[in-house]
C-alpha cells in the first residue's frame, strides 16, 4: 500500500484522522501557525504540527491554516475571525498535549455544542425523505410516484414477465 510508506503513516489512516479533538469555532476563517525548524522552545510546535495538523485540517475542511516556518524568534498561534478581529495564543516551551488542549478550551466548540450539531445534521425534517421514523413510510405514499405492486397493479408494459417473454 503506498500512502503507508514514510515517516509514521498511521497520520495518513481515515481512523487517524476522525480521531480529532479540535473543531474549530465557525467565526475561524484562517489559523496560522508560526514556528522555527530547529531550537529546543519549538519543540512542541513542531510535534504538534506533526501529529495535530492533520487531524484538524481534516476536521476543518472550511478552514484556512497556514504554517510559517523559520520566520519568529518565538512560536504562536495567530486565529483571523470572519469580523476581522486576531487572536495572539503562545505557544513557547509547550508540549504537544498542553498546546492542544488549551486550545480546544480556547478556539475549540463545546463537547455539548458538538452533540446538538451531531443531532440536527441526523434530524429527518426534510420532506423529501422517507422510510422508517419520516413522515412517509413508502416511497409510493409520495405524489407522482408508481404506487406500491401489492396495493395497485403495475400495468402491463411495466411488468418484466410480460416485456421480456419472448415466446
Amino acid at each position: 500500500m503506498p500512502f503507508m510508506i514514510g515517516k509514521e503513516p498511521i497520520r495518513r489512516t481515515l481512523n487517524y484522522l476522525k480521531a480529532g479533538k479540535l473543531v474549530l469555532k465557525d467565526k475561524i476563517q484562517i489559523l496560522s501557525i508560526n514556528y522555527n525548524s530547529s531550537g529546543e522552545h519549538h519543540s512542541g510546535a513542531r510535534d504538534f504540527i506533526f501529529w495535530y495538523l492533520p487531524q484538524i485540517l481534516y476536521q476543518n475542511p472550511n478552514v484556512q491554516i497556514v504554517t510559517f516556518k523559520n520566520k519568529t524568534p518565538s512560536p504562536f498561534i495567530k486565529c483571523y475571525y470572519e469580523n476581522g478581529k486576531t487572536m495572539l495564543i503562545d505557544i513557547d516551551s509547550q508540549p504537544k498535549e498542553s498546546i492542544l488542549q488549551h486550545l480546544i478550551k480556547v478556539i475549540g466548540k463545546s463537547k455539548e455544542l458538538l452533540i446538538e450539531e451531531e443531532i440536527a445534521k441526523e434530524k429527518k425534517d426534510n420532506p423529501a425523505n422517507f422510510g422508517v421514523g419520516c413522515k412517509k413510510s413508502c416511497i409510493c405514499e409520495i405524489p407522482g410516484q408508481v404506487p406500491c405492486p401489492g396495493v395497485i397493479p403495475l400495468p402491463y408494459h411495466m411488468r418484466g414477465k410480460t416485456y421480456l417473454k419472448k415466446y
